[in-house]
């Protein structure tokens, strides 16, 4: 009966957050292709072709919004423009002239789901908001722990790991960087990398 009684509690505190996320944004994702648990996308890129697995068992809100960016052709002709060799390299937010695409709704941060930012995992980009994620996603190019959650703050969502293509990832991450005046950042490579066209594997 106590056991019964602790439970309902722990559902009525989980679930109370969440009907007020939902209320207040629209952020679960309509489901894409609901009949594949692990889809795989292809990223064609300027330097080569990246193949990556989807989670959608442990990351399932931003799996569908991922794929949702992929299918409906949002990703094509975008550019990675952050590289970090040794941490990141990030894209999916900006065409090659440097133009932000469309943003759908925030997704709900699920990085409690025990995927870690492992070399070579694919997760989402965002801005202190935990909760702030929309397109933008990276490539983790070492095992970066201080981007996973901690015992009192949020971390960043993993959703799937590179399965074929790691050496593509590996010579983007050796491409030249510097300050881009139109992002007013740094580690934006001075010849863009494309990503040319994402769509899902068969």
């Amino acid at each position: 009966m106590i056991k019964k009684y602790v439970l309902s509690i722990v559902f009525l505190l989980i679930s109370i957050p969440l009907a007020a996320w939902s209320a207040d944004k629209d952020c679960f994702p309509k489901e894409m292709i609901p009949d594949n648990m692990f889809p795989m996308v292809k990223l064609e890129t300027s330097m080569g072709d990246i193949v990556v697995e989807l989670n959608r068992m442990r990351a399932p809100m931003t799996s569908n919004n991922f794929l949702r960016y992929v299918l409906e052709g949002e990703y094509d002709g975008t550019i990675f423009h952050r590289v970090m060799p040794g941490f990141v390299v990030q894209g999916g937010g900006y065409t090659k002239d440097i133009e932000e695409k469309t943003l759908y709704e925030n997704v709900l941060n699920e990085s409690g789901n025990g995927l870690k930012n492992s070399t070579g995992s694919i997760a989402m980009a965002r801005y202190d908001d935990p909760h702030s994620a929309t397109r933008q996603f990276y490539f983790n190019m070492n095992n970066n722990t201080s981007l996973d959650p901690g015992s009192r703050n949020w971390g960043y969502t993993v959703f799937g790991m590179v399965v074929s293509g790691m050496e593509v990832l590996e010579a983007i991450a050796e491409t030249e960087t510097g300050y881009s005046e139109a992002l007013d950042a740094e580690d934006v490579p001075m010849v863009p990398v494309l990503l040319i066209r994402a769509s899902v594997e068969e």
